[in-house]
């Protein structure tokens, strides 16, 4: 095997290809790295894996050298990419955390700890809500952005290297990426990732429609390519004609993915038609300067295509409810449809870093926690910095995510999410499920080990509350620990009918006295 000598005198000079491919291209895409700490940790996971296979034969470390070079590519630092290198170890392999923070450090040891708790998640609700339960504590669980990051790597590779897994593996793994993964890409701005997610976890869900429209996009792909580039140059040289002066870079043209085409074939408008009808297959976006350069390029493509009737949407003078504007046309061109879509810069970046207003028309408008959608905003935003960056040493080191600093969500046996304020116990728990469970709660386990009811619970505990008809009732001591007003009302509520009962004896109790008293007296 051909070897690649990278550090002259250390103490292992070589690496294999794959893995100097990977430090080469670190070198290339952000130069001041440590690559040093990518080399040690590419060597610690290849002896800790060093007897273990992948499902497809090949060795184990390739897969995290592949996760690896994702990240790599998305120009992370030095410490993710060796996190990457690293992320299967503690959970699939005798080395512990403690062994890695040794030889590597905190912050390289948090990241492989925080991927390592996240795959310990079990996706096992289908319900939308729970799905979006699912999404929150996931990056709940995720105090750092890189460790999500690294996640969807993970889930990319595992994607392209899923043909080898049993096939009810592979459904449940696809089902997975369409649920929680693909949606949190799309949020996060991750467009590239979010593509791939959806296509290949829809190429094994549906395997006949995704040959069918792959089929049909790959028979004209290069076809439809030229045709976007000619009509780039021509739009542009029609726009400078009229006065409207934009760089290239302004007028992009992008063929949609399949899984895209798949979605909208679904609509009622397009259903039974084939892939050549979807008047968005192709897409031009063009970003002027001012909303009058939109309507006045609006002119200019109509003047020059055919516009298709009814497919004219003006987003600028009636913005979607998410706040989105745009210009939506379709025409025909060279006898094919065309989507165009044109926005000023301000549009553009509303779209983008918006209330989710992006994403939110993808995925056909449903309502979602808008207070959910600002705090993914402003990741994608941070997201789109760093990617602006000449040097990711600028990054900050450890960015938190404290989305959800105020919540814990965690799991009943059955696998459902509920959601609590941080420092919840499972009284709180217990009274979320049902007033009753909470009125005759004994005990509690939380991921399987007995735990005192005061127990702060943590984002991705399995919590099972032990009842018995027999109980006396919530404790008074409880209103010092429980922190949901639900748990708190609910307590006083049982103590204030219990005095209310006791306050009805005591009642009958001294009338009944009372009475005897007076009847004495009256029969003297």
């Amino acid at each position: 095997m051909k070897r690649f000598h990278l550090i002259r005198g250390s103490p292992e000079e070589t690496l294999p290809p794959d893995a100097a491919g990977l430090v080469a291209r670190v070198k290339e895409l952000t130069p001041h790295a440590d690559l040093d700490l990518i080399r040690r940790a590419y060597l610690f996971a290849r002896e800790a894996h060093a007897d273990q296979t992948r499902a497809s034969g090949e060795p184990y470390v390739n897969h995290s050298v592949a996760v690896a070079g994702i990240l790599a590519e998305m120009r992370l630092d030095a410490v993710t990419v060796a996190a990457a290198l690293l992320h299967d170890v503690p959970e699939d392999t005798p080395r512990t955390m403690e062994e890695i923070r040794a030889k590597f450090g905190p912050e390289v040891a948090g990241l492989v700890d925080g991927v390592t708790k996240l795959g310990r998640i079990e996706w096992k609700s289908r319900e939308e809500r729970q799905a979006e339960n699912l999404r929150k504590m996931f990056l709940a669980m995720a105090n750092d952005i890189r460790i999500i990051l690294i996640k969807l790597a993970d889930r990319v590779h595992n994607l392209r290297t899923i043909e080898y897994l049993p096939e009810w593996k592979q459904k449940r793994t696809a089902g997975e990426t369409l649920e929680i993964y693909a949606p949190l890409t799309e949020r996060l701005g991750i467009g590239s990732i979010k593509r791939e997610l959806e296509d290949r976890a829809f190429a094994v869900l549906e395997p006949d429609a995704f040959r069918e429209i792959n089929g049909q996009l790959e028979r004209s792909r290069q076809e439809q390519e030229t045709l976007l580039a000619r009509v780039v140059e021509t739009l542009q040289q029609e726009l400078n004609h009229a006065g409207i002066r934009l760089d290239r870079g302004r007028i992009i043209g992008r063929p949609k993915h399949v899984y895209s085409i798949y979605q909208k074939m679904q609509r009622p408008k397009y259903q039974g038609q084939g892939v050549g009808r979807i008047y968005d297959r192709l897409a031009i976006r063009v970003v002027v300067n001012d909303v009058r350069e939109c309507y006045e390029t609006l002119g200019v493509v109509h003047s020059r295509w055919k516009p298709i009737p009814g497919e004219v949407d003006d987003y600028i003078a009636n913005p979607k409810t998410s706040g989105y504007q745009s210009l939506h046309t379709a025409v025909i061109c060279e006898g094919q449809p065309l989507e165009i879509q044109i926005r000023t810069l301000e549009m553009q970046h509303a779209a983008e870093h918006g209330i989710a207003a992006h994403w939110r028309y993808k995925e056909g408008g449903k309502k979602t926690d808008a207070g959910f959608d600002q705090k993914l905003s402003w990741l994608r935003q941070l997201l789109e910095w760093h990617q602006e960056l000449q040097d990711p040493r600028e990054f900050v080191h450890s960015v938190k995510i404290d989305l959800f600093q105020n919540e814990v969500f965690v799991f009943t046996p059955k696998g459902d999410v509920i959601d609590l304020p941080a420092g919840a116990t499972p009284v709180d728990f217990a009274f979320r499920i049902h007033t009753d469970i909470g009125y005759h709660t004994v005990g509690a386990k939380v991921n399987g080990r007995l735990v005192p009811l005061g127990h702060a619970l943590q984002s991705g505990d399995i919590v099972e509350i032990a009842t018995s008809k027999n109980s006396a009732g919530p404790s008074r001591d409880w209103l010092g620990f429980v922190r949901t007003s639900n748990a708190r009302t609910k307590i006083r509520q049982w103590y204030k009918q219990e005095r209310r009962e006791e306050n009805i004896v005591r009642g009958r109790d001294l009338l009944e006295k009372e009475l005897r008293r007076t009847g004495s007296v009256a029969a003297a």
